[in-house]
C-alpha cells in the first residue's frame, strides 16, 4: 500500500536523519516543512520532502489532501498505568474534602484500593477495559505507549498485568513498552515485613517475567512513603539480571533520592520530578537519562509543579507524558499535557512538542522509529483540521483539533480525498 500526503501546510518534527534526543536550548527548535507532502509505503516513511518536489499522485493507491493541515508524529507517551479495575472517582471526592494523596493510601486507598480491585478482576475483563483505552487515546494522536504494571503487589495480579499487556502488543496497532512496577506500594500485609516483599519481587515474580519475557523495563516508586533509595537500589540490581534497564517512580512527593539511585542505575528515564534541585539536576546532566514530567499529575493532585524551566535552562532534556491511571492522572489526552506544560511549566511549544514527541520516544527506548518524520521511521503521523500553526494545539486545551490518524501506514479515519 502506496500514501501520499500532500500540500501538506506544515510538516512538524520534519527531520533528515534520526535523532535520538534534544537537550536544553536545543528544545525550542522545530524543525518544519511548510507546503510539503509525506510518501508512506509498508507501515514506513518513504519519502518526505516541499511540494515542488511532490510525486506523481499516480503512483499512489492512496492521496489525502493535507491543505490547510498540518501533520505532526503521533505522540509518545512513555508513563502510563491503564491496565486497572476501575476508577477511583471516591478518592477524589475525598481530596476535595481536604485528605492529601498520603492520608488517602494510608487510608487503605490509592495504590493498595486498585491492587485489591485488580486482584478480583479477570485477565480477559482487564484485556478488554484497557483496549478500549488504548482505543481512546489512539484518538488523541498517540501511536506509542508505555504500559506499568503495579496494580497487582502479588505473585498472581503483577503476572496477570504483565500478560495482559503482552496481549496488547499483540492486539493492538500501537507500539507497545511494557514496565514491572511490582514495587508500586507495600502490600499491607507486608507492612512490617517490606524485606520480604522485596524478596518475593526478587525471587518469585523476577524470574517468571525473565522465562516469559513480560515486561521491557523495571520501575521502583523511589519517595517518601514508598520505597527506599536503598530497597529500590537492589530491586533494580536485581532487574538488570533479566535485562530489564530501569524507569523510576522519584521525588513526586519529596526530596527522595530517587534520581540519584536512578542515574546510578543507569535508567532510562525519571519520571514525575516534582522535587527537582541543583544536586538532582547536576545529577541527571552527568547521564543518559530522561527526565519525564508528568505534570497532569501534578495539576489533579494539587501539588507543585516540577522546575521545567530551571532543568531545561540547566541543558537538560525533558520528556512529557500523561501518567494516565485512575488515581492521580485518570485521562490520556497528551495535547492537554502540551497545554499544561505551556501554562504551568513555561515551556515553549517547541519544547513541549519536543518533550511529547523525540524525547518521550527516547524514554521509551524508541527514538530510532519514533519521535519525528523522517524517511525510515514507522509512519505513525497524525493530521490535523485546518489550524494556523503548531501553536494552536497547546492553546486550544480543551478543542479536538486531530482529523486524521495514521499507525505504521495505516489510516484510522480518513481525510477527504484530493
Amino acid at each position: 500500500m502506496k500514501t501520499l500526503i500532500r500540500d501538506i501546510k506544515t510538516i512538524v518534527q520534519a527531520t533528515p536523519s534520526p535523532k535520538e534526543r534534544v537537550n536544553g536550548k536545543d528544545m525550542s527548535l522545530l524543525p518544519c516543512i511548510n507546503n510539503g507532502w509525506i510518501n508512506i509505503e509498508d507501515g514506513l516513511i518513504c519519502g518526505v520532502g516541499e511540494m515542488k518536489d511532490a510525486p506523481s499522485i499516480a503512483d499512489f493507491d492512496d492521496v489525502l489532501d493535507g491543505g490547510g493541515r498540518l501533520v505532526f508524529p503521533t505522540w509518545c507517551d512513555s508513563h502510563t498505568h491503564i491496565v486497572y479495575a476501575s476508577s477511583r472517582e471516591a478518592e477524589f471526592v475525598d481530596r476535595i474534602k481536604g485528605l492529601t494523596y498520603e492520608e488517602i493510601a494510608k487510608n487503605g486507598g490509592g495504590i493498595l484500593n486498585s491492587a485489591e480491585r485488580l486482584n478480583n478482576t479477570s485477565e480477559d475483563e482487564l484485556f478488554e477495559k484497557a483496549s478500549e483505552r488504548l482505543t481512546e487515546i489512539t484518538g488523541y494522536g498517540t501511536g506509542a505507549v508505555e504500559i506499568k504494571s503495579g496494580y497487582g503487589l502479588s505473585v498472581e495480579g503483577e503476572l496477570k498485568m504483565l500478560r495482559v499487556i503482552k496481549r496488547l502488543k499483540e492486539s493492538s496497532p500501537l507500539t507497545i513498552k511494557a514496565t514491572f512496577l511490582g514495587a508500586h506500594a507495600m502490600p499491607t500485609k507486608y507492612k512490617q515485613n517490606r524485606q520480604g516483599y522485596i524478596d518475593l519481587l526478587i525471587n518469585d515474580m523476577l524470574p517468571v517475567i525473565g522465562k516469559e519475557k513480560l515486561a521491557d523495563y523495571c520501575d521502583v516508586f523511589c519517595d517518601r512513603g514508598f520505597f527506599t533509595p536503598d530497597e529500590t537500589d537492589a530491586i533494580l540490581q536485581a532487574g538488570w539480571k533479566y535485562g530489564l534497564q530501569p524507569k523510576i517512580h522519584a521525588n513526586e512527593l519529596d526530596y527522595s533520592g530517587g534520581i540519584q539511585v536512578g542515574v546510578k542505575n543507569k535508567a532510562l528515564s525519571v519520571d514525575h520530578l516534582e522535587f527537582t534541585g541543583d544536586k538532582e539536576i547536576e545529577a541527571l546532566l552527568s547521564s543518559t537519562t530522561m527526565p519525564t514530567l508528568l505534570p497532569s499529575t501534578a495539576f489533579f493532585l494539587g501539588l507543585h509543579y516540577p522546575p521545567a524551566r530551571k532543568m531545561i535552562d540547566a541543558g537538560l532534556p525533558i520528556a512529557l507524558a500523561s501518567d494516565y491511571n485512575p488515581g492521580s492522572s485518570p485521562s490520556g489526552r497528551m495535547p492537554f499535557i502540551l497545554s499544561l506544560a505551556c501554562v504551568k511549566l513555561k515551556m515553549l511549544p517547541e519544547e513541549a512538542i519536543n518533550a511529547a514527541t523525540l524525547n518521550s520516544a527516547y524514554a521509551m527506548g524508541l527514538s530510532a522509529t519514533h519521535g519525528t518524520i523522517t524517511v525510515g521511521k514507522k509512519a505513525s503521523l497524525f493530521i490535523t483540521k485546518p489550524i494556523a500553526n503548531y501553536n494552536v494545539i497547546p492553546y486550544s486545551f480543551g478543542s479536538d483539533l486531530i482529523d486524521t490518524i495514521i499507525i505504521e501506514g495505516t489510516i484510522q479515519n480518513k481525510t477527504p480525498d484530493c
